[in-house]
């Protein structure tokens, strides 16, 4: 599958664009987990906005946060596949370009994660190793995670 790849700062969404992205992580974050939470976190405008586009349609995204923002580390957020592309590869590819994207963008030699306790594995095979104890953030079991360059 080719997906077209796309790295933005926040005021270079279009207002389709961001539509799009809030639309992807709402029906994976609060409808199929279903977990209530403030998705809008003012972490957005610092971020940069990775999108992986089939055509029209958003398929992958990520949100690449600069250092001193969620932790002294830069980190990468919101990892988030449509539940119509898992299984092809996709969530693999985002990730891979999102840490490339932001060892470069930051000129950082370390990424600092919260990733959902089930995941942990899959972020193993991409070089991260837990850096916390388990704890829920919104209900759901998160570890902290970090990858060295």
């Amino acid at each position: 599958m080719q997906l077209n790849w796309i790295l933005k700062k926040f005021e270079e969404l279009s207002a389709a664009e961001l539509y799009s992205v809030m639309q992807l992580r709402n029906e994976v974050f609060v409808v199929e987990q279903n977990c209530v939470y403030q998705d809008a976190d003012d972490k957005d405008q610092a971020s940069l906005h990775f999108c992986g586009w089939d055509n029209a349609k958003l398929v992958a995204y990520t949100r690449i946060i600069p250092p001193g923002i969620s932790y002294p580390e830069a980190s990468i957020g919101r990892v988030v596949t449509s539940p119509a592309y898992r299984k092809t590869g996709a969530g693999r590819q985002l990730m891979q370009e999102s840490i490339s994207h932001t060892f470069d963008q930051f000129n950082c030699t370390v990424i600092k994660i919260g990733a959902q306790l089930y995941l942990k594995i899959f972020y193993q095979s991409l070089g991260f190793i837990q850096s916390s104890e388990e704890y829920l953030e919104d209900g759901i079991p998160h570890i902290e995670m970090i990858l060295h360059k």
